[in-house]
C-alpha cells in the first residue's frame, strides 16, 4: 500500500504471467510514480467468475488498510492460466497491488504461493457459495494466518492453525452488543435463569448467521442445544442473512425483543413482572467490504466463537 499527493486512477489491468507478474507490478509502479511502497499484508480471495465482481467491490471497500497485495483466485477459468495485474486506487491517495488469475483450481493451486509477498500477515477469504473440493484452500490454510469463510456453509471448522473469522458471526456483533445492553442493568441480568425460548428473525433465506447468533445466545444462557429456538424468515430492508431481529420468552410473562425499524435503529422492548421498558438502539447495517475490514482488524474471541459455532452446527 502506498500513498500518493494526489487521487490516482486505476493502472492496469496488464496481461502478464506467474513469473512476470512482479517484473509487471514494478512497471506498474514507475507509471505511478511513486518509490516508496509499504506493504500491510496479502489477502488471497477465492472465488468464481459469477461473485468476481461482488468481491473486487468488497477488497476495494477495505480501502488498502490490511492488505497491500490483493490476489483474486477465479476458480472456474477455462484453458490457460490468466493473470492480470493492476494497481487500484483506494481512498486517500492510495494504490493496492491485485492480481487476478483465471485458472481451474488444479492450476490455481502452483499459481498462488509464488506470488503472496513473504514476512507479512496472510488473509484467506473463500469467497465463493460451494464448498472447497480439492487441495487449494487446504495449500492455503498452511501459510494462512486468518481464513475468512462462511463457515457453516461451507463445513470448515475451527482450528488451531490459524483464526478462523466468519463474516456471518462478524455482522451480528451489533446485535450481540446490543443485547447484552439489555442486561447491563443488575435488575434484567437477574431475569436471565428465567429465559427458556427464543425467536430469531433473519432477511431472506440464509439462516446461517442467525444460527451461530442464537449459538451464542444459549451458550450464555446455559441451555446445552437450540431445541428451544425458532427461527423465521423476515423482511426488515437488511441483507439476506442479516438479522431482523430477536424475541426472549420466559417464566412469568418474560418478553424482551430487539426488532429492526428504518435505518440503523431498533426498537427494544423487555417486560416482567411490572416491569415494562421500551428504548431503541442503533445497530447499523453491514457491508461485505465492512465485515471483511472488521474480522481483519478485530479476530473475535475464538472460544465464545467455537462454542457458538458447535452448537450451530448441531441444528444442521
Amino acid at each position: 500500500m502506498t500513498r500518493i499527493s494526489q487521487t490516482p486512477g486505476q493502472l492496469g489491468p496488464v496481461d502478464t504471467t506467474v513469473r512476470g507478474a512482479q517484473t509487471t507490478l514494478d512497471e506498474l509502479w514507475v507509471r505511478a510514480g511513486v518509490e516508496t511502497r509499504a506493504y500491510t499484508g496479502n489477502m488471497i480471495a477465492l472465488t468464481v467468475k459469477k461473485h468476481l465482481a461482488r468481491v473486487q467491490e468488497a477488497l476495494s471497500g477495505l480501502e488498502g488498510r490490511y492488505a497491500g497485495r490483493q490476489i483474486i483466485g477465479v476458480m472456474d477459468g477455462v484453458g490457460d492460466l490468466l493473470v492480470h495485474a493492476s494497481l487500484v486506487p483506494q481512498q486517500g491517495g492510495l494504490y493496492v497491488e491485485r492480481l487476478t488469475l483465471e485458472a481451474s483450481s488444479a492450476q490455481l493451486q502452483g499459481a498462488i504461493l509464488p506470488l503472496i509477498r513473504t514476512a507479512t500477515v496472510n488473509h484467506v477469504w473463500w469467497g465463493a457459495d460451494s464448498r472447497p473440493e480439492g487441495p487449494l484452500l487446504s495449500e492455503l490454510t498452511e501459510i494462512a494466518d486468518q481464513v475468512i469463510v462462511d463457515s457453516l456453509t461451507l463445513d470448515v471448522p475451527p482450528s488451531r492453525h490459524y483464526a478462523l473469522a466468519d463474516l456471518g458471526w462478524s455482522r451480528s456483533a451489533s446485535w450481540r452488543e446490543a443485547l447484552a445492553q439489555v442486561f447491563d442493568v443488575p435488575e434484567a441480568a437477574r431475569q436471565l435463569p428465567r429465559v427458556t425460548a427464543m425467536t430469531v428473525r433473519h432477511a431472506g433465506r440464509k439462516d446461517l448467521p442467525a444460527r451461530l447468533f442464537a449459538g451464542f445466545v444459549a451458550d450464555t444462557l446455559g441451555w446445552r442445544d437450540l431445541r428451544t429456538v425458532d427461527f423465521r424468515s423476515a423482511r426488515c430492508g437488511r441483507e439476506n442473512g442479516d438479522l431482523c431481529g430477536v424475541e426472549l420468552r420466559g417464566e412469568g410473562g418474560l418478553h424482551i425483543a430487539l426488532q429492526a425499524q428504518a435505518g440503523d435503529i431498533v426498537r427494544v422492548e423487555a417486560r416482567w413482572d411490572d416491569v415494562q421498558r421500551v428504548s431503541e438502539v442503533t445497530v447499523p447495517h453491514m457491508t461485505l467490504a465492512q465485515g471483511l475490514a472488521r474480522v481483519m482488524a478485530r479476530p473475535e474471541r475464538g472460544e465464545v466463537f467455537e462454542r457458538a459455532w458447535s452448537m450451530a452446527k448441531a441444528t444442521l
